[in-house]
């Protein structure tokens, strides 16, 4: 049997970037070989197998066949008679189909196997489709779309896009399940441009199946993509900040029906919504015209009381973005030193069990400060 590094570490080599992981291709050998070699077999849907000492991924060739909907409708034939080019020929671009052999002693060495020219296209910075079956997969849609996002110097060769428009007009975008979609956005999306993601879920008709219908249509505009292009290079790379960004002009109603629909993480989601909420507070009150009992229900909302680092990187966010929110810093610091003993001290002993006393006592006490810090 021999080995290889396959796949993205390759490319990454070859493009000077650091290799996290490698992926390893196993070919000339059999399950029971390398049961008895001491791989431990981990795969469910064809086998794949980690090493004994290192515990990396080792994978037999093998080819596919679609026979269902979805990124999960192949079967998959490992088998000892099964090349590595067959192998590297079911993999979705050409600069994602090389490889490199490896040694006993781990590592790689002798020429790059290259049966697609994905060097060439690597040189020419272009995705290019290694087959037709490359259109059977709907993730690699998304995949793509992440790609771009990574690499974005990088265009997409005309036939390839036409079998993204393929996937769409399949309607298999549907069969893919929320938790994938989100993990290739939420890749996209902290990617060095996340813009580009958007442009070719946009370019393949895929954004009206895969975004919020009220983002696809925002992205339909021009100034709305520059807007957000200037907002994306002004942020962290933090998946919070991202996602709050790409989803700025909706509602916290419209931000949580599509997190249902692509399982987005609570967190994020909430940063999201909670962040939409800032920005009407701050485009209802221009200037220095903030009212105090406004900036505390957003407080509230925000839960500045018990989560203050994420109501922190809220404001600071907007701060970065150019919203007029130094008042707002000012309150929610004035507001935090609160002395709630003292807040505890002034209601009646009789009344000091009644929560909604208490409550109604430290609202009372943080509207007066947010109204004074105002007026400062």
């Amino acid at each position: 049997m021999k080995i290889y590094a396959v796949g993205g570490a390759i490319r990454d080599t070859l493009m000077g970037l650091p290799v996290h992981d490698i992926d390893y291709v196993v070919v000339g050998s059999s399950v029971e070989e390398m049961v008895a070699k001491g791989f431990r077999p981990v795969g469910k849907d064809f086998p794949v197998f980690l090493h004994p000492v290192t515990q990396a991924e080792y994978a037999l060739a093998r080819t596919e066949r679609k026979t269902g909907k979805g990124y999960k409708g192949f079967n998959f034939y490992a088998d000892p008679s099964v090349t590595l080019e067959q192998d590297l020929g079911r993999r979705d671009l050409t600069i994602n189909a090389m490889a490199q052999e490896v040694g006993a002693d781990g590592k790689q060495f002798g020429p790059i196997i290259d049966p697609y020219n994905g060097q060439e296209d690597l040189a020419a910075k272009v995705f290019r489709h290694v087959s037709d079956a490359f259109a059977e997969d709907p993730l690699r849609l998304l995949r793509i779309a992440r790609f771009a996002a990574r690499f974005p110097e990088f265009s997409v060769a005309p036939e390839t896009l036409s079998a993204l428009k393929a996937i769409t007009q399949s309607g298999e975008l549907n069969a893919l399940s929320a938790e994938r979609i989100w993990q290739e956005l939420a890749r996209g999306l902290i990617a060095s441009k996340p813009m580009r993601l958007f442009q070719v879920l946009l370019d393949t008709g895929a954004a009206r199946t895969i975004l919020a219908p009220s983002l696809t249509t925002q992205l339909s505009e021009e100034s709305f993509r520059e807007e957000l292009i200037a907002y994306f290079s002004l942020a962290g790379h933090s998946i919070e900040e991202r996602c709050a960004i790409a989803l700025i002009n909706l509602s916290a109603n419209e931000i949580r029906s599509w997190a249902e629909c692509v399982r987005m993480p609570i967190d994020v989601r909430d940063f999201s919504e909670i962040f939409s909420d800032l920005r009407i507070l701050v485009n209802k009150h221009p200037e220095n015209s903030y009212q105090a009992v406004d900036v505390l229900a957003w407080f509230n909302r925000a839960d500045v009381w018990r989560k203050p680092d994420r109501a922190q990187a809220l404001l600071n966010l907007a701060d970065k973005l150019g919203m007029h929110v130094s008042p707002l810093i000012n309150a929610m610091r004035t507001t935090q030193a609160i002395n709630t003993a003292e807040i505890i001290a002034g209601v009646a002993a009789e009344d000091r069990s009644n929560g909604e006393r208490i409550g109604s006592a430290f609202e009372s006490a943080r509207l007066s400060a947010i109204t004074a810090a105002l007026a400062a």
